[in-house]
């Protein structure tokens, strides 16, 4: 069956491109999740319907446009919401609205327009992945991947907390700006292949899957990104033996897993608190248990008991946030305890 699919050239451009935005996709969403602006996309993909239908009016590759007039969009959403003239809610309505209105208007008044042309953007289509769209984008998946992979601390720390990026230095309005270029660039690579009604579900489940069984931003990340490729890929192919639209068919997958994984994950995330709890209560006998010999020597003043060090010891030093059987620091207070920073 693959080698099959692997023989028609229009297939090896869908499967080459569905993988480019199985990588894409989540390298950006992440961000967008930890933000909670997860709806972000859909707003950019309906401006960069207008971009697409800029592309019908002048004739030009309408990628292209998109990028341009998606780009302006994000950015102008990011600087309402910056300054305060409306909500972020309010914002991503104003994109919604207007870049579909936009859209719909530009395309009837192309040479020959009809919204009909718009169904391969709107859900994606495997037929019509040409050369140039791939070269155009393999060139915007990079760009997307320099930014969410080579910038990942500063917009780890921006979505962590603004507050705290902006006081420690960071350039919070520069990387606001340039995350939300990036999502934009985002939908425009994956609208051939997902459709840009649906591609913010990529930029998401994929994450928020991820998340269900990862405990650090690199972990989920990664496994984000395996989940994007897996879902891309099969999706295409479901499209081509279904004969449905590759937009549905991904989504739908993505969204299976993410069932199937959050119903897996649960019962066993339950069993490893339940084995935690007991292992807790074995290694802490409860009050009044019998004590090595010297034990109650030591507590009185005897001379046979432990050492004075081993005072500082467990539990008081467990408490202070050491581990079992490490020292406690003179000064450190009992019950003292450092937040550990994470690290994405």
């Amino acid at each position: 069956m693959i080698t099959e699919m692997l023989d028609l050239d229009f297939m090896r451009r869908a499967l080459l491109a569905a993988v480019i935005v199985g990588v894409a996709a989540p390298t950006v969403g992440i961000y967008l999740v930890q933000r909670r602006q997860a709806i972000l996309g859909d707003g950019i993909g309906h401006v960069a319907l207008t971009g697409v239908a800029v592309g019908f009016l002048t004739g030009a590759n309408p990628v292209w446009t998109a990028v341009v007039v998606s780009a302006l969009g994000a950015v102008l959403m990011e600087l309402i919401r910056e300054r305060g003239k409306a909500s972020g809610d309010v914002a991503l309505a104003l994109l919604f609205y207007g870049g579909l209105s936009g859209g719909v208007m530009l395309t009837h008044l192309s040479p020959g327009g009809s919204t009909s042309n718009l169904n391969a953007y709107l859900f994606g289509s495997i037929t019509t992945v040409s050369q140039q769209d791939i070269v155009a984008i393999v060139a915007l998946a990079a760009f997307v991947l320099v930014v969410g992979l080579g910038w990942r601390r500063q917009l780890f720390a921006l979505c962590q907390d603004e507050e705290f990026a902006r006081v420690s230095g960071l350039p919070v309005r520069l990387l606001n700006l340039l995350l939300a270029v990036t999502a934009a660039v985002t939908v425009t690579v994956a609208m051939r292949v997902v459709g840009l009604l649906l591609v913010s579900a990529l930029m998401v489940v994929p994450v928020a899957t991820a998340q269900t069984v990862s405990r650090t931003f690199r972990a989920t990340l990664g496994l984000a990104i395996a989940l994007g490729v897996t879902v891309s890929f099969s999706g295409v192919v479901v499209s081509y033996q279904a004969d449905v639209p590759p937009g549905a068919s991904i989504v739908l997958l993505a969204i299976g897993v993410f069932l199937l994984i959050t119903a897996v994950a649960g019962p066993l995330a339950a069993l490893r608190a339940r084995r935690a709890v007991a292992r807790g209560a074995g290694a802490h006998p409860p009050a009044g248990a019998a004590t090595a010999p010297g034990g109650a020597a030591g507590a009185s003043g005897g001379t046979t008991g432990a050492p004075a060090e081993e005072a500082a010891r467990t539990p008081a030093g467990e408490a202070a946030g050491g581990a079992p059987g490490t020292p406690r620091r003179s000064g450190a207070p009992v019950g003292h305890t450092t937040p550990a920073r994470r690290r994405p």
